[in-house]
């Protein structure tokens, strides 16, 4: 690992003004190319608010020289792409095998001077931004954090929302959204980063091969629209904003202004962020989530390059009065200022801000995804190495000085969220505020026969350009311990981390409807105390290495997650070992797990993709099967501590457990720690079994709806029982799935639904496969008045597929696809555990890891017809619709 993320990076510019970083990553065959232009939302002004965000949308649209869809375009060259608006920039971005990386700089110089945007293109795409929008407005967050910042900044563009808002969308122009192209979408606007497998010099002619004749724009003034370039801070103690619509749970959301990006207070203000809101030991949690007013509390710092704010959102737990959370909010605030942090605090936080970035850039994306945000938000792709510099040098009056400058209740803004009246269903994903990330699959089917004429020329003698090797197909190192359990271990000291993915055969298909939910009870509450550490000391344990570790609990199993600095394997190894052994589930913190999942519940049967999952799972499932289970109210108030117990000293046993390490450490010393973490796991007996019953497919058509009140878009799931993992049809269906609807802008589904008739924000269909059971399912957002015609667009099309069968051209797009994501995945630390683990966790052959693709690559077409004739049945489906009017 450099001593710096950017020792390697270089900087080139050409003559027509084109930034262009690259960065040589020789660990994986892999390269990002990623286009970056310098304009967001912060070049916009009421009237036009969201227009570089349609534009974004427009730029896959196709150019004169390539009409068209180049999601297309991408998914035959198996690239892993998607694109995304924020405040400050545009980005776009793909990630493929290395002789594709000229394609890909041929596809992104051609869109960035040659996109073609037709009427009836525009019309169909301002219906799916639409769409998109509406999809963001069923958040309560979201439109309370959009009045907040229109209150935080009303003369400045940071104040309006980044996607835009329906009124404005709805009256864009073709000469408008032109007119943007051509101001914008030029060299000298742009920055163009590449990080992987190539040599700097042979990349950088063919970049000015293709990128160098580009001129630069003929305007010389500042670009664009903009709004007043002010803020000016309340004088007096503002109101709170209140919202008063229909939803679930109480939310109290405040923002302090901030300075700019290159303002020397950054740092500090992220180390106090640290303090205050990260983990189970900050200021914040400990004085509401602790004291039992609020289920969870988060915060961030946004750092822009002419503002930026301070975020506070809390999410109440039920009946919790705001006014008086946000009194406690204030006084732990003010306390903090008055009484100071300690230096414990401050270098925990140091540490954890620090190891955070590091784990954060395992991946090429991710760092050219850095390089990109620091050039054209900070001027400066080294800014991060400033940063850390920076931050390392925070001292605990650092923090008091800006807690007292900015967190002060004169300049911020605080608004509530009361909802009207009780709900059924939102869990989960908050939306990201500060960008709108686009629903862009990276696995997609080629559907129309002429792409393959406007593919570039894959570049396969950039291979003999290269001096390294490919991927050694080296496979993990399989033990097995005396009590069965069960270890996988793969080195790769390319950085200076650790990735552990883990499994226990312990997850929800063991719940009784009586007590749904206790299977992630146990799960959840496995750090809440042990033998010998309660649940502060382990969270301090943690924290201080900047460690993470996390029980998820799923229908087939629980799911372990974790990470850490290479030196800190031992202490993430400990932890785990106490919690999965001396686990003591004290009644305090069950209670509190209680109270914040009850209040989950409560927000989560607020939530359209939710509740159609919910009914849609229900409607194709009996009552006795275990994936019929979900928690009530009820169900959650029933389970008691004891239950808790015998659950985990039933289900945990290590003779289930799959441990994988992916990372810089020796082989025999991790094998070492961890058999003398866990031989002394006892075991006796056989593990418990459970026999899934056979499902049949519903006889006709079964339409479930259920309306949601204020909500602007509408959810539906359609599908019926599927194929488990050992189905021998399992790569002819993944590649089915991928001509049907593996991608939102390229598949049949996409294509005619979303891209043709702008019915969709996202469409999308999955063959989710476990040991036991599978599901077909398609999901896909619709505005509600939508939702009939989409359905039917969509039965009509497995109609097609099942009847007139899938060409020899879909296939081996298909294919191909799949194997250039496959093999993307595998550079990616994480996806690469994953992998792993569960090839072990269903009993494959250890090389499936790499036979994968060659079993992909023998699909032929007359297996992917058979399989559609067998599996996809439009006329004995379930149709499960959750939203407002539907």
């Amino acid at each position: 690992m450099p001593s710096t993320l950017t020792e390697n990076v270089r900087k080139t510019v050409l003559e027509n003004g084109l930034i262009v970083l690259t960065k040589e990553v020789h660990t994986a065959p892999v390269v990002t190319v990623q286009v970056w232009y310098k304009v967001g939302s912060r070049n916009e002004e009421p009237g036009v608010n969201g227009i570089a965000h349609q534009l974004e949308h427009m730029m896959f649209k196709g150019t004169l020289n390539r009409p068209v869809q180049f999601g297309r375009l991408f998914s035959a060259l198996g690239s892993d792409s998607n694109a995304f608006t924020s405040y400050d920039q545009t980005a776009y971005y793909g990630t493929v095998e290395r002789s594709k990386l000229k394609a890909l700089l041929v596809l992104e110089a051609d869109r960035m001077q040659n996109t073609q945007i037709e009427p009836e293109q525009l019309a169909s795409e301002k219906r799916v931004v639409i769409s998109e929008l509406q999809g963001y407005e069923n958040s309560p967050e979201y439109r309370l954090n959009r009045a907040l910042m229109q209150a935080v900044f009303p003369n400045h563009a940071y104040g309006l929302p980044v996607g835009g808002v329906k009124a404005d969308v709805e009256k864009f122009e073709l000469e408008q959204v032109e007119k943007y192209y051509r101001n914008f979408y030029t060299p000298d606007n742009a920055v163009l980063v590449i990080v992987g497998d190539f040599q700097t010099a042979n990349t950088l002619e063919i970049v000015k091969e293709v990128f160098g004749e580009l001129p630069k724009r003929v305007r010389s003034e500042e670009l664009g629209v903009r709004s007043q370039n002010t803020f000016t801070p309340s004088s007096s103690l503002p109101t709170p904003i209140i919202l008063r619509e229909p939803g679930a749970g109480r939310l109290l959301q405040a923002v302090y202004p901030l300075p700019d990006v290159n303002q020397p207070d950054v740092p500090a203000l992220d180390v106090m962020d640290y303090i205050l809101t990260e983990g189970r030991n900050s200021r914040l949690y400990q004085a509401l989530v602790e004291s039992g007013l609020a289920r969870e509390v988060t915060a961030s710092v946004t750092s822009l390059r002419e503002f930026g704010w301070y975020e506070v959102l809390v999410t109440a737990a039920s009946k919790q009065d705001l006014q008086k959370i946000d009194s406690v909010l204030n006084s732990a605030i003010a306390n903090v200022a008055k009484k100071g942090v300690t230096l414990e605090e401050v270098e925990r936080a140091k540490t954890q801000l620090t190891a955070d970035v590091i784990l954060s850039n395992r991946d090429i994306t991710s760092q050219g995804m850095q390089l990109g945000h620091d050039e054209t938000t900070a001027d400066d792709y080294r800014y991060t190495d400033r940063y850390l510099a920076a931050v390392g040098l925070v001292k605990p009056t650092d923090v008091v000085a800006v807690i007292n400058k900015y967190l002060k209740k004169e300049t911020r803004r605080v608004g509530f969220f009361e909802p009207t009246q009780k709900q059924t269903t939102e869990v989960g994903h908050k939306p990201d505020l500060t960008q709108t990330t686009e629903n862009f699959s990276p696995v997609a089917p080629v559907v129309a026969a002429e792409v393959a004429n406007y593919l570039p020329t894959m570049d396969l003698a950039t291979d003999g350009l290269l001096t390294v090797n490919d991927i050694a197909q080296i496979l993990p190192q399989q033990f097995q311990l005396n009590n069965g359990l069960r270890l996988l271990l793969l080195p790769d000291h390319s950085t200076p981390t650790v990735t552990l993915s883990g499994y226990i055969q312990a997850g929800t298909e063991f719940d009784s409807n009586e007590r749904a939910g206790l299977a992630a009870f146990v799960a959840e509450n496995l750090l809440s105390g042990t033998k010998t550490n309660d649940v502060l000391t382990i969270a301090k344990t943690l924290a201080q290495r900047g460690v993470s570790l996390d029980f998820q609990a799923y229908p087939e199993g629980v799911q372990i997650e974790g990470d850490s600095l290479a030196p800190d394997l031992p202490i993430l190894i400990e932890i785990l070992a106490d919690a999965l052994k001396n686990s003591t589930f004290p009644v305090k913190e069950l209670e509190l797990h209680r109270q914040q999942t009850l209040t989950d519940l409560q927000i989560e049967l607020d939530e359209p993709s939710e509740v159609a999952r919910r009914i849609f799972v229900q409607s194709i499932y009996p009552e006795k099967h275990p994936l019929y289970t979900f928690p009530t109210e009820e169900s959650l108030q029933r389970i008691k501590r004891q239950d808790v117990i015998d659950f985990k000293a039933k289900y945990y046993r290590p003779d289930t457990v799959v441990l994988v390490l992916v990372g810089d450490f020796e082989l025999e010393s991790v094998r070492s720690l961890i058999e003398s973490k866990f031989a002394d796991w006892r075991v006796s007996g056989k593990p418990p079994t459970l026999k899934y019953p056979t499902v049949s497919l519903p006889e006709k058509i079964v339409s479930v709806n259920q309306v949601l009140v204020g909500k602007t878009q509408a959810v539906t799931c359609m599908g019926y029982p599927g194929i488990n993992r050992y189905d021998p049809r399992f790569y002819a269906v993944l590649v089915l799935n991928q001509i049907l609807g593996g991608d939102t802008l390229s598949s049949r589904l996409g294509t005619e639904v979303r891209d043709r008739q702008g019915l969709s924000y996202g469409i999308y269909s999955y063959f989710l496969v476990g040991k036991n059971a599978g599901t077909f399912l398609i999901e896909m957002q619709t505005n509600p008045e939508d939702s009939i015609k989409a359905i039917a667009s969509t039965r009509q099309i497995l109609q097609q597929i099942r009847e007139q069968r899938v060409t020899e051209l879909e296939v081996e797009t298909a294919k191909r696809t799949l194997i250039g994501n496959y093999s993307v995945s595998l550079a990616n630390p994480e996806e690469l555990t994953d992998r792993i683990l569960m090839n072990e966790v269903y009993g494959l052959d250890r090389g499936e890891l790499y036979s994968f693709t060659q079993a992909i690559q023998k699909v032929a077409l007359g297996e992917v017809n058979q399989a559609a004739r067998e599996l996809i049945h439009p006329d004995k489906i379930v149709v499960a619709t959750a939203g407002s009017g539907v």
